[in-house]
Parts: structure tokens; sequence; C-alpha cells
């Protein structure tokens, strides 16, 4: 696997009126990915089409967040999400995420549907990436990533259950 650039702290920014758009297996191999995910993640479409979709991971992204994420989606449930990506060049950039499930003409699940927004920029600062530092923190607290992303994930449905909401819930309250 390709060595990945150091971060540079450099936040990429894109309009609010465009949307990301990828779509993926049911593996999270990237099957379409429009020209402004194309153009932010720095990636070529040819490096994109086939490539798992946390090429794009970023270090500060919590894993217990893409935990929750992946065990939703694949329930059949959308779900809703604050995401850092990382561009090819180590620059970064913020998106609200709504992710759903695919499904054939026969109701078979298929794949992945994602649509990325400009998020609202004061829950990122207040909120977000508080939270996310502090979800990482306890993620690396342990040498092992199975049991420091299901620490963190604790950490999650705690709070959610002290505040009498779903993920969800939480997210779209911000």
């Amino acid at each position: 696997m390709r060595a990945l650039p150091a971060l540079t702290r450099h936040e990429r920014h894109f309009d609010a009126d465009d949307v990301i758009v990828s779509k993926t297996d049911l593996k999270g191999k990237i099957t379409y990915a429009n020209q402004t995910f194309i153009q932010l993640s720095g990636y070529s479409e040819q490096e994109l089409l086939g490539a798992p979709h946390n090429l794009i991971r970023h270090p500060d992204m919590p894993r217990c967040v893409f935990k929750l994420l992946w065990d939703t989606i694949a329930a059949g449930n959308e779900i809703f999400a604050y995401v850092v990506n990382r561009s090819r060049n180590g620059d970064h950039y913020w998106v609200f995420a709504h992710v759903t499930p695919s499904y054939d003409l026969n109701g078979k699940l298929v794949g992945y549907h994602s649509n990325r927004r400009v998020p609202k920029r004061q829950p990122i600062d207040s909120v977000i990436i508080p939270t996310y530092k502090a979800l990482v923190d306890v993620e690396n607290q342990n040498p092992d990533p199975r049991a420091g992303m299901e620490a963190s994930l604790g950490v999650v449905v705690n709070m959610l259950q002290e505040k009498g909401m779903t993920y969800d819930q939480w997210v779209l309250s911000l």
C-alpha cells in the first residue's frame, strides 16, 4: 500500500450548492465517484474506482463512528454523520454525510450511496471536533485497535443514552 503524505492542516472547502456523491459495493469498494468527490479527494476517477472508501479516512476521524455508520447501513437504515476526510495530498475537508443502503429491483441489498454536503461550521468547531478528539484518544489508549474502537463506541452509546437520543437525532440536533 502506498504511504500517505503527512497531514497539511490545510482545510479544503467546496461550494454550498455542491454535493459529493459516491457509491460503494457491499465491501465498501468505490463503484462511482462524482466530479466534486474526485476534485476534493485529489484522486483520479481511475484511482478511486475499485478502491476501498476508507482510502480518504482521516486519522482524526474516530473508528467507532464508522462502525456505527456501517452497522446502521448494513441493517438497511440510513444515517447522517459529520465526517472529516483526508485528501490525497494530506489536506482535509469536512462533510455532512447522508449514507443510505442501495437495493436492486428485487429488494436485495447491493451497496451503499452517500451524499455529502457542506456542513454547518459552528457544530464542527464547538461539538464535533472536541467529541471526535476525545473518542480518538479513547481508541488510542488501547494497543488493540478493535478493543479501542469498542471502548470509544461505548462512550458514544453512553452519551446518547444520557441524552435520550439516537445518533441521527443527536447529529441533526447540532
